[in-house]
């Protein structure tokens, strides 16, 4: 089975960077769609970013374009997020989850995801 393992969260000034990585523990990684969702506390959990199996194809969600950026490197089977320009509202759990699906944002959807990690929180102050 395959399992995720999300680290490199942490509290953060606003304005300042995180980097996030999911790393799995099947050499598989490279089959799958990977995607990261966020979560705050009390509220459902929103899509952020997704990237296709090779890397090529990615789709961020609108609240953080152009701000963070998603990477993988399946000879290490993991992949990153970048965060920069941080807001205290991106203040979340941040999860990686991976799809059989292509990544898009009409399938950056929680029930298209198997496999999930355990999570890694975000705190970015005012």
């Amino acid at each position: 089975q395959l399992q995720l393992v999300e680290s490199g969260g942490g509290l953060v000034q606003s304005g300042g960077s995180l980097r996030l990585s999911c790393a799995a523990s099947a050499f598989t990684f490279g089959r799958y769609t990977v995607g990261w969702f966020r979560q705050e506390s009390g509220k459902e959990r929103e899509r952020v970013s997704c990237i296709s199996r090779s890397g090529g194809s990615t789709y961020y969600a609108e609240s953080v374009k152009d701000r963070f950026t998603i990477s993988r490197d399946n000879a290490k089977n993991t992949v990153y997020l970048q965060m920069n320009n941080l807001k205290p509202e991106d203040t979340a759990v941040y999860y990686c989850a991976t799809s059989s699906v292509s990544c898009s944002g009409s399938t950056l959807l929680r029930p298209n995801y198997d496999y999930w990690g355990q999570g890694t929180q975000v705190t970015v102050s005012s």
